[in-house]
């Protein structure tokens, strides 16, 4: 394994190092071997203090303080394999952060979230995670990469969520906010599907029920990058991450409890997320979950204009028709965000690859 390696320096110098060396002499390359020591704190000296000899570019499988013996023959790694094998111990760290994180309560300060407001992750509303798809029936996903942005890729497992599951889900994060996540929070039904703009009908106890049962069994591998490409953070990837890590509720359903994944916060990091006016949402004219899809995604950049390719956004919506009647249903979404004075105008028009693309003027 790995861990009983002891490599130390930065791949760099010894890069350098490794290749100065192939210019000398055999004898050279030998004596500076010998005089080579690790210098990097008490991990390179025993236990009497001594320094240890290692030869520059070498991966050892000694164990710690063992002396190198000069009469050992030490395997010479190539620059190649050394980054394989550091690529495969920084993939071990990452798994182990997963699992740790999944396990620790973690409490979450959201700056802006008021009672008027609901917050969500820019990596979940940018992507098809939840998307205005009809009502019934709906696709089941499994290890689908979502349709998203380049700077995050999400595999999800799970029916295809809507844009009544990403309510529910907004309102559990905001009754959540007080709590470390990880710990149980516990809801009154009734007091909660009001905050929905729903009512208390048995056939709305039912489908809520169904919701918290469709976000327990989502499941989701997140990858967020930043723009040069490396990794921001790796989420289910070693333990699996649930939208609801689990939830119970009382024999009569009048009250439910339920636990969110101590990883929502590294989502939430770095002030990653949008901002909804609660109270216009609930404005919202019934059947336009379309216009509640763009609010999720306008919310997510202050930019002025926005400015999004239309097949991109038509796959984003999870919509399967033809294009022009999309641009029917988008317009009349746009209308709907106007008319609560989400957006103040937009226009589509050829973008200089020649594909049609949205560009949205939104109202702050």
């Amino acid at each position: 394994m790995l861990n009983n390696y002891h490599f130390f320096g930065r791949s760099q110098d010894l890069t350098e190092k490794y290749t100065g060396m192939q210019q000398e002499n055999s004898a050279e390359r030998a004596e500076k071997a010998q005089d080579c020591t690790i210098g990097l704190g008490d991990r390179g000296r025993d236990q009497d203090g001594a320094r240890l000899r290692v030869s520059p570019f070498l991966l050892w499988p000694c164990k710690g303080g063992e002396k190198l013996k000069d009469d050992v023959e030490i395997p010479l790694r190539t620059p190649v394999e050394i980054m394989e094998l550091l690529k495969e111990k920084s993939r071990q760290v990452e798994q182990e952060q997963d699992r740790q994180k999944a396990k620790e309560p973690a409490p979450v300060f959201l700056p802006g979230l008021e009672e008027a407001m609901r917050a969500m992750p820019n990596a979940i509303n940018r992507s098809s995670l939840f998307a205005p798809v009809a009502r019934g029936r709906k696709k089941y996903h499994d290890k689908t990469v979502l349709v998203s942005r380049s700077d995050a890729v999400l595999e999800y497992w799970g029916l295809q969520l809507n844009e009544l599951h990403a309510d529910v889900v907004l309102q559990l994060l905001f009754e959540a906010r007080n709590f470390p996540l990880g710990m149980q929070v516990h809801i009154n039904r009734n007091r909660f599907l009001g905050s929905l703009g729903w009512g208390n009908s048995g056939t709305e106890y039912k489908r809520f029920h169904r919701y918290m049962e469709d976000l327990t069994a989502a499941m989701l591998v997140i990858e967020s990058k930043h723009p040069d490409g490396r990794s921001k953070y790796k989420i289910g990837r070693a333990e699996s991450f649930r939208i609801v890590e689990k939830f119970r509720c009382d024999e009569n359903g009048e009250n439910y409890s339920y636990i969110l994944d101590p990883r929502w916060v590294m989502m939430f990091g770095n002030r990653e997320y949008a901002l909804l006016d609660w109270a216009k949402r609930l404005q919202i004219s019934q059947g336009q979950d379309l216009a509640k899809a763009l609010q999720r995604l306008f919310a997510t950049s202050d930019e002025s204009p926005q400015r999004y390719a239309l097949d991109w956004l038509q796959e984003k919506m999870q919509y399967s028709g033809r294009l022009r009647d999309f641009k029917v249903a988008l317009d009349r979404s746009l209308k709907e965000l106007k008319r609560l004075e989400i957006m103040n105008r937009w226009g589509i028009a050829q973008s200089s690859k020649g594909n049609e693309q949205l560009s949205a003027w939104t109202k702050k």
